[in-house]
This record gives structure tokens, sequence and C-alpha cells, in this order.
């Protein structure tokens, strides 16, 4: 496991340019469900924002069973964070994360008294990064093909944040 301090730090570095995550809750019958949603913060300091609506099914799991799984992907890194999840309803901080994607989706502005904020506590994340992206495991693919050696796929850690 990595320290801390510095597992919080490559999470938050490898996070800072995904901006679309899939949130996943779990429904009354005990199902795990995943939407995709638009990260609100890049400086990622192990809470997660997503603005959503009131009456949305996401908030309803939330309201029922707080933990919550949040997926990160790009090219060469994929990022599971584990944590809490409440609803928060302040007008400031709505204000705050405000821009033209949300308005996209909710048109009336951040005064909308439909629309929250999803906040997640993140207690952990594993990452996986693999520098080079795509052409780099393929050189290792092949490289492990040739020499016989199992397949290094990169960096793999698990943080507590």
């Amino acid at each position: 496991m990595a320290d801390e301090k510095d597992g919080a730090a490559k999470v938050a570095e490898l996070a800072k340019d995904i901006r679309i995550a899939m949130l996943t809750t779990m429904d009354s019958a005990g199902h795990h469900i995943s939407r995709p949603m638009a990260q609100q913060e890049v400086e990622f300091d192990g809470d997660l924002w997503f603005f959503a609506e009131r009456n949305s099914r996401k908030v309803a799991h939330v309201r029922a069973n707080p933990e919550v799984g949040v997926t990160l992907s790009s090219n060469d890194t994929w990022i599971s964070i584990e944590g809490e999840a409440e609803i928060v309803d302040d007008l400031a901080k709505k204000k705050d994360l405000w821009n033209q994607w949300v308005e996209a989706w909710f048109t009336d502005g951040p005064e909308d008294p439909n629309v929250v904020l999803i906040k997640i506590n993140a207690h952990g994340a594993e990452y996986w990064d693999t520098p080079g992206g795509r052409v780099s495991s393929v050189i290792s693919f092949v490289k492990a093909k040739v020499t016989g050696k199992a397949y290094d796929g990169g960096e793999n850690e698990r943080v507590d944040l």
C-alpha cells in the first residue's frame, strides 16, 4: 500500500484531467447502478463533487445507502474510489462550482431548488497507471510474449485517503 500523502498526491495527479466519472450507487434491491457524471472540481483533495436533481434515483440511492464507488479512466489510467456520499444543498457551493456545462443540464441555474450537490468523501482509492498509453502497453505485451516473462502492466497501488 502506498504512503498516504504520496498516494493521495499520485491519485490527485492521475485524476486531474479526467472530467467524466462513473458513479456507482446501490438501489433498494441491492443492485449496483452506475451512471456517467461530470466531476466539478478537478483539484482532487479526497472529495469529489457532482450536480444532481433532488428527486433523481441517484439522490434517493445515496440517501438510502451512502456508500458509493467512483471510477475514473483515461487512455492509460484507471482509478477506483470508494467513499461515502452526502447530499449537499448549499447555494454558495453550487455557485462556486457552477459552469456552462452544468447549465446545459440545469437551465434554471444554481438557485433552482431542484438542484443539489453530491459530495463524495473518499476513503480509499486504487489506481492502475500505464505511462505511455496503448503504445507502451503493446510493446510490453510483445516483450512478454518474446521473453516469456509476465506482462508488467505499469503501476498499481491501493491508497487510503
